[in-house]
């Protein structure tokens, strides 16, 4: 099959292949929230910052680092997402638009770029985008595997898709956090609901390809309640960080004019676009798309101001 495709592959399917091994549609929209959360918590916090040109700088590397997370792990579950018709079909490295070596060659000249601009940034994001970027490439290469390593999974998935592109944001700002660190424990707790999630939704494809994660470890009964755990305490340190000012209480008026149309809006599917395995999943795109909106509209009046 990869012959064949190399054969017959235009410059235009090969870069539509990368786009889509890019997944910028799965992570953009909580990358990108993310780090103008962090950047607009230090403006909003510590007095005298206003935000400037770092504040989109940090933003693309930060999308940048996410692009070499995805990159990879598509590059490396190639063989694992062939045995599965579904999973093959999203990842061009498993049908052979994109081959193993130019995926990971596309990857690193991405992270290379992601590195440059975290460092134009500030000295805390350059160390914060080049942590990122390290657990990018380790979570997915089977040299090493972070995801195949029960509890490790998910420490080093709460750290690459959450708390750090978090902190990236503050600290291109401000480098004494302060109270916001439970902002960024909150962002952690809610990837960890998510990545949870993942593991039981793929629970029998991934035993079936003998991934050992955090699921494996407690099952996948233990794992729905880790989720659940997870997804509760994350709501508490929200309801802390709102009680400690941390939040301009006016925002809370976005998620209460959205409400009614998330009550209509009631998706089968989560936010990966597969069936839903419970009601937080029917739910995970409408919080995404308030939380954009929240970020849109803070960010709008930062900027105003």
């Amino acid at each position: 099959m990869n012959v064949q495709h190399a054969q017959t592959r235009t410059p235009r399917t090969f870069l539509a292949g990368l786009v889509r091994l890019s997944r910028w549609k799965e992570h953009t929209l909580f990358t990108i929230p993310l780090t103008l959360v962090g950047a607009l918590m230090a403006a909003e916090n510590r007095a005298g910052i206003e935000l400037d040109w770092r504040v989109v700088t940090v933003t693309l590397a930060n999308v940048l680092a996410m692009t070499v997370a995805f990159m990879v792990n598509d590059v490396e579950d190639a063989p694992d997402d062939a045995r599965d018709p579904a999973r093959a079909h999203r990842n061009p490295v498993a049908i052979g638009e994109i081959s193993r070596g130019e995926g990971w060659a596309v990857a690193l000249v991405i992270g290379v770029i992601a590195l440059a601009l975290y460092a134009i940034t500030s000295t805390g994001a350059f160390w914060i985008g080049a942590l990122t970027l390290v657990l990018s490439i380790l979570y997915s290469w089977r040299a090493v595997r972070l995801k195949a390593r029960p509890v490790v999974d998910i420490l080093s998935h709460v750290l690459m898709l959450s708390a750090l592109l978090f902190l990236a944001g503050y600290f291109a700002y401000d480098s004494a956090p302060g109270a916001i660190w439970l902002v960024a424990l909150g962002a952690a707790l809610a990837s960890a609901y998510g990545q949870l999630y993942n593991q039981v939704r793929d629970y029998d494809v991934d035993r079936a390809a003998g991934l050992r994660n955090t699921a494996s470890l407690v099952g996948e009964q233990g794992a729905r309640r880790l989720m659940y755990l997870s997804m509760a305490l994350a709501a508490l340190c929200l309801v802390a960080t709102v009680l400690l000012g941390l939040w301009p209480l006016w925002l809370l008026v976005v998620p209460v004019v959205l409400a009614p149309l998330l009550l209509v809006f009631r998706p089968k599917t989560d936010a990966r676009g597969t069936t839903a395995i419970d009601a937080s999943g029917r739910v995970q795109m409408g919080f995404l798309i308030v939380a954009n909106a929240v970020v849109v509209v803070w960010l709008v009046a930062a900027l105003l101001r």
